[in-house]
């Protein structure tokens, strides 16, 4: 069983969902929204460090997946994202998780089957994969979205590396 963590950074609300992943089947684990009040942005940043650190601490999660940067409404919006993003990514690092990014349209595409859906649309296909009893948040619905993405991907890329003829497997070992 792995448990990943799915992280949808923000500067005001930093999503993050918890999923146990084996052999293509997931469970949820956890969800949630750390809401940042109106503060000194270094001090939202510190807050998201925090309370994704507490998140880790608490599920022990063996992996994690964070949604990139995308081009934002301005320049200063971008930046701002992307210090959120940072922080939440020193977050895992100081408890030494390999952090895997995607795309919003890569973790769109692995969950509804499009690029281009609708935040209803991963929230209905978040709760449907989940088989949970109500719709998560918007935030965590993305952030599950991600984890889902991660476990997806991983487990393609597992199942190539079976494919892989015995001289290649050997080469690879040190790829993993």
């Amino acid at each position: 069983m792995s448990v990943i963590l799915g992280v949808d950074p923000g500067s005001r609300k930093t999503g993050f969902g918890l999923i146990a992943s084996v052999a293509g089947r997931h469970r949820y684990i956890a969800s949630g929204v750390i809401r940042i009040p109106d503060v000194a942005f270094p001090e939202r940043l510190k807050i998201i460090f925090d309370s994704l650190t507490e998140v880790i601490d608490l599920h022990r999660p063996v992996q994690v997946a964070i949604e990139e940067v995308f081009m934002a409404r301005s320049a200063g919006s971008a930046l701002k994202l992307g210090q959120a993003r940072g922080a939440a990514m020193v977050a895992c690092a100081q408890r030494e998780l390999a952090v895997a990014e995607y795309t919003a349209r890569q973790i769109k595409q692995a969950v509804t089957g499009t690029g281009a859906a609708t935040k209803e649309q991963v929230q209905h296909m978040v709760t449907t994969l989940l088989k949970l009893p109500a719709t998560p948040q918007e935030d965590a619905a993305d952030a599950l979205a991600a984890a889902i993405c991660h476990a997806h991907t991983r487990q393609g890329l597992q199942g190539l590396v079976g494919q892989l003829p015995a001289r290649a497997r050997l080469r690879r070992g040190r790829i993993a």
